[in-house]
């Protein structure tokens, strides 16, 4: 039940997860492998509420990326493969241990640091060769050039068969895009093979995300690994629904008159006498300040505009249409209504940001329900 004092809430569609993943995976060809991302506290929606919904459909990997999110995954109860989806440092490798995280390898340093505690018997788990396929230029080892291909000699030399996976992240899946760096990453990782001792066969060559699941292009990959799609960020056509909901309070209604100014430095000027409703929602709890001028929420299944500049704790909306708005009326900031849904589209053009962005956000700054 939604807890009466919070100010703010999301509510968090565990069926719709589910389902939502269910769709995924059925995406997901028969000999290829999934890897549900619970990075970012599962987007948001709470790691511990999201990884029994992943066990129930018998998912064998879960990708994070901080040492928190691999505690709260084993916490509760997952015991399959946990891979960091990022490089880490010595003392982050150190301090999963006990988590069993496979990780990635893109430097002499950290291959070195990965085999000292191979060797002591302290590291029990593979590794991971990242390549950056001339992708995000981020962590991933660029092995294009003599000096990354001899970089990559090192590693291998200093980890061997410990190496149980290639992986890249891809950029882009904008089609063109996408087959370029696929098909790049394909013969990067079969230079590896070339230059090592691993057996194909052995290893899970991997890249791609929700996006390049969804998309047109058939990419060779060993493994999908999805976060997006789960949370209904993509593709409502194909049945995938959004998860989490915000919402907040009418705490005051007021009537001024036209000439009167909305918010600080009077940003907003009444062009007519209007009927105004404080709603308990500020960019404190991620209602984003670029969002003050062309946002709307939802009053009564109405959409409301919302009116000067942002408060730290606070809104204000215009409801002067709507009928019988009263103090306490709840206020959909996102979220599926009868007649007034604020969904992903409208989501990102009135905060300027993608969902994955906005759920993180709302996620972890406001109280959360489970349905």
């Amino acid at each position: 039940m939604q807890d009466g004092s919070a100010t703010s809430w999301c509510t968090i569609h565990r069926d719709r997860i589910s389902r939502n993943l269910e769709l995924a995976r059925g995406l997901v060809p028969d000999d290829r492998k999934f890897c549900a991302v619970l990075k970012a506290d599962a987007y948001g929606h709470g790691i511990g509420q999201v990884v029994p919904l992943v066990r129930e459909q018998g998912v064998k990997t879960v990708g994070i990326t901080s040492n928190a999110e691999a505690r709260a995954v084993r916490d509760a109860g997952f015991d399959g493969t946990l891979i960091r989806l990022r490089a880490a440092t010595l003392q982050e490798i150190e301090g999963a241990l006990d988590e069993r995280v496979e990780e990635q390898a893109a430097s002499v340093t950290t291959a070195q640091q990965l085999r000292t505690l191979l060797d002591a018997g302290k590291l029990r788990t593979g590794a991971h060769l990242a390549l950056n396929a001339a992708g995000m230029s981020r962590d991933a080892l660029e092995i294009s050039t003599a000096d990354g291909q001899s970089t990559c000699h090192e590693i291998l030399a200093t980890l061997g068969a410990e190496i149980h996976g290639i992986c890249s992240h891809f950029p882009s899946n904008e089609p063109a895009h996408l087959r370029q760096s696929a098909e790049q990453f394909q013969q990067q990782a079969a230079w590896v093979f070339e230059n090592s001792d691993l057996k194909r066969s052995e290893t899970l060559v991997h890249a791609g995300s929700s996006l390049t699941l969804i998309s047109d292009v058939d990419v060779a990959t060993d493994m999908y690994r999805c976060g997006a799609i789960l949370y209904g960020i993509l593709r409502p056509d194909l049945g995938f629904r959004p998860t989490m909901d915000l919402e907040a309070r009418v705490i005051s209604l007021q009537d001024y008159t036209q000439g009167m100014t909305v918010g600080y430095d009077r940003a907003h000027r009444l062009e007519r006498d209007c009927r105004l409703a404080c709603i308990s929602i500020g960019y404190e709890n991620g209602f984003r300040s670029i969002a003050h001028e062309g946002s709307a929420v939802a009053i009564r299944d109405t959409l409301a505009p919302v009116l000067g500049k942002v408060s730290m704790n606070a809104i204000v909306a215009d409801v002067s249409g709507i009928k019988d708005v009263d103090v306490g009326d709840i206020v959909r900031v996102f979220g599926e209504g009868d007649s007034a849904a604020i969904l992903p589209k409208l989501a990102e053009t009135q905060f300027q940001t993608i969902m994955a962005d906005l759920y993180t956000d709302w996620g972890q700054r406001n109280h959360r329900v489970y349905r």
